[in-house]
């Protein structure tokens, strides 16, 4: 296992855990049951919810602000507040900000990831977003509002299994996740070769993909050990992490365009579900769950089986009566799954 990573170090002042970070990766059910959106909605704060909706990468204009907004009211949030800047002149616009600083929950759209972050980043417009965050708002985003998350940015490039040198290039992201670079539509646009590329040249970052339909949530949460930045997988596909500790690879020589090598990248693919330590790069283990029906018949033959040998052991009943006693508990393992028979001593 690769040493920890430094432990999030963008908590408030006051010792409270960030807001949580919705990561989705683009064309999540709006139609169904809309698992994602309704996770976003509650977490937001339902009916007491104001939702800052930034639709600024979109291209579609007032059509992505009335699909959302609907979507957002019909889940049953509060408010919702489009805040759309088309400049980096608008996102020093202090009513813009106020109503992110006012705001339980930020949503990004997708559309063109290079617009969002050259308008927003490194503005008061983001600036809100990232104490919004730290304030303990929830921060989502889909598509290209799930890239701008992390603190290194696909910008654009294409697709393709084997990563090559220039396949793609990196802008900076508001850094919400750091030391991550994120990327979305992943199994569906086959984003494996430039995430690969990605890390192969910058091997202190995680690399993040997200597929369709599908959400990273990440949280902070407190430990033993301090806090610990927790991903876990909601929606229909998978979230796939490359880390890179221990690459070994040709990056810094390797010619245009040509294939890079990519050896000893740690991949972890992960379904809804599944949760995996940021902080530490390693898969939480699922917790045991047993059926509570299951456990009482155990537990049941158990103290059959443990009076019969006090019986015994005793000699306080007759051979006959131990006998059925003996075949009654046996009768008893034999119904039960083969999961729940033990050993008998």
């Amino acid at each position: 296992m690769p040493p920890p990573t430094d432990a999030p170090t963008d908590a408030p002042a006051d010792g409270s855990a960030p807001g949580p970070l919705l990561v989705i990766g683009g064309a999540e059910d709006k139609l169904r049951k809309r698992t994602i959106l309704k996770e976003f909605v509650s977490a937001c704060g339902g009916a007491d919810a104001r939702i800052a909706l930034i639709p600024t990468a979109s291209s579609l204009g007032d059509e992505v602000v009335e699909v959302y907004d609907a979507l957002f009211r019909r889940l049953g949030a509060g408010e919702v507040v489009p805040i759309r800047p088309e400049s980096r002149e608008e996102a020093h616009d202090p009513d813009l900000v106020k109503a992110i600083g006012e705001a339980t929950g930020v949503f990004m759209t997708g559309g063109n990831q290079l617009k969002l972050s050259a308008i927003v980043c490194g503005t008061p417009l983001g600036d809100a977003i990232v104490e919004a965050h730290r304030r303990g708002a929830v921060v989502a985003g889909t598509s290209a509002g799930a890239s701008i998350q992390s603190s290194h940015m696909v910008a654009f490039g294409v697709g393709g299994a084997t990563p090559k040198q220039r396949m793609t290039q990196v802008a900076a992201g508001l850094g919400l996740v750091g030391s991550a670079v994120i990327d979305q539509h992943f199994d569906q646009r086959n984003r494996y070769g430039r995430l690969l590329m990605i890390v192969a040249q910058s091997p202190q970052l995680l690399g993040i993909g997200v597929d369709e339909d599908t959400c990273a949530v990440i949280t902070q949460e407190d430990g033993p050990q301090g806090r610990h930045e927790l991903l876990n997988v909601l929606g229909r596909g998978s979230v796939t992490i490359m880390d890179p500790a221990r690459i070994v690879s040709n990056a810094h020589e390797a010619k245009r365009s040509s294939p890079l090598l990519a050896s000893g990248v740690v991949l972890h693919v992960l379904p809804a579900g599944a949760t995996f330590d940021l902080t530490t790069r390693a898969l939480v283990p699922a917790p045991t769950r047993v059926d509570p029906e299951d456990a009482a018949e155990l537990a049941e033959a158990q103290r059959d089986m443990l009076q019969l040998a006090r019986d015994i052991a005793a000699a306080d009943a007759s051979p006959s009566a131990l006998r059925r006693r003996l075949a009654r508990t046996r009768t008893k393992i034999r119904q039960k799954p083969d999961h729940l028979e033990g050993p008998v001593s």
